[in-house]
């Protein structure tokens, strides 16, 4: 026990002297939750438009005044010719193009099927995707307001059938905030401990202290604990500092246990550590140890659900996904922070995780013998 201590005492000695280190520690907590929870949101507003009406009616008026009053909208040109509206895609001045042909309003009043075209920018087709829902709602609620204005219903009449009230559970408001805040505390966390833990042992081999700590009587388990023990303590520290910037600045709730969140962070931070030990017995500098832990980084996150859900991803990355710890440190965020989720509703990712841990630990430990031996 004594001997752990002496490494702990030593690694947060090189910690305080690494200004690049704490610059890491400190500031890059603050850049991820400030910038990218408000950042990455795929939520459209202020699409921008060009309007072609050809029918120049007040009907018609009114159609381009539902697109402006929405909020998703904004007109950034008018004009007759449909190939002078394509140049604005052409060009990036509009993502899309509302084409009202001629005889729109006499279309609707003489209960023919009138033709509203609509040309979107596609190069983001999820971005695209959603201009096309936004557009397409507005055009229907338009379609039945006319229809009523048409045939004459009545006011209470109107109001009568089926009454529908949406609710929605976890985030009533929609905020996308609530949603996006707790999966980039799941990526400070696992950069800190990844990044931290893949530079640990790689930096002895560069100093060349590391043959001297091996002919030491300190034993492989207590120097591998001394050594990720310091960076096990700062993800767990930067998780309470994330926690608590993301409920003042967010107000995002906290309908779970913190202590159950913590013990499932405490188990998945051995993960990362042993991952990020692995990287540092495998590499030969920093810089190496650096790359290797981006490129490990990038392909879990990517594919951890956070910005793309792994239901909608192929079969085969679908199942790939089951090994990335990331999306399932993000799921066990999610749901004890909104939905207040207890032990049974997250013991299917506490097993993984136990599991992923044992599996990395041996990889880990069994790798830092064969170098260091």
């Amino acid at each position: 026990m004594r001997n752990i201590r002496h490494i702990v005492k030593k690694e947060f000695t090189q910690l305080r002297r690494n200004k690049q280190m704490l610059q890491i520690i400190i500031v890059l907590p603050l850049i991820q939750l400030l910038i990218l929870v408000n950042a990455t949101t795929f939520e459209l507003k202020d699409v921008t438009m060009i309007v072609s009406d050809l029918d120049k009616s007040a009907t018609s008026g009114r159609l381009v005044e539902r697109f402006t009053a929405s909020g998703y909208f904004i007109i950034t040109g008018s004009t007759e010719s449909a190939e002078h509206a394509a140049k604005g895609i052409d060009s990036s001045k509009a993502k899309m193009i509302l084409i009202i042909p001629n005889g729109f309003e006499r279309d609707i009043y003489g209960k023919l099927s009138p033709d509203v075209q609509l040309i979107i920018n596609a190069e983001d087709g999820s971005a695209a995707g959603l201009i096309q829902s936004y557009a397409s709602a507005i055009i229907m609620d338009f379609n039945q307001s006319i229809v009523r204005k048409i045939m004459r219903i009545p006011e209470p009449e109107i109001n009568q059938g089926i009454e529908i009230r949406d609710r929605y559970w976890y985030n009533e408001e929609l905020d996308y905030k609530f949603y996006m805040a707790p999966g980039i505390l799941a990526i400070l966390v696992t950069i800190i401990g990844l990044f931290l833990a893949s530079m640990s042992i790689v930096r002895e081999k560069e100093i060349g202290t590391i043959e001297q700590l091996n002919v030491t009587p300190i034993r492989k388990h207590e120097f591998i604990i001394g050594k990720l023990l310091p960076f096990w303590i700062i993800g767990l520290a930067e998780l309470a500092f994330g926690l608590i910037i993301i409920k003042l600045l967010y107000d995002v709730p906290f309908e779970g246990s913190i202590l159950l969140l913590f013990g499932m962070a405490a188990l998945y931070l051995i993960v990362v550590l042993t991952i990020g030990l692995l990287i540092s017995t495998t590499s030969e500098t920093q810089q190496q140890s650096m790359f290797i832990a981006w490129f490990i980084m990038v392909i879990f996150l990517l594919m951890s659900g956070l910005f793309t859900p792994i239901d909608s991803m192929p079969g085969w990355a679908q199942v790939l996904a089951v090994l990335n710890p990331i999306a399932h440190f993000v799921e066990i965020l999610r749901r004890i922070l909104l939905k207040g989720a207890g032990p049974s509703e997250v013991q299917a990712q506490f097993f993984i995780l136990l599991a992923y841990a044992v599996v990395t630990t041996f990889l880990s430990t069994w790798r830092y013998r064969k170098v260091s031996g």
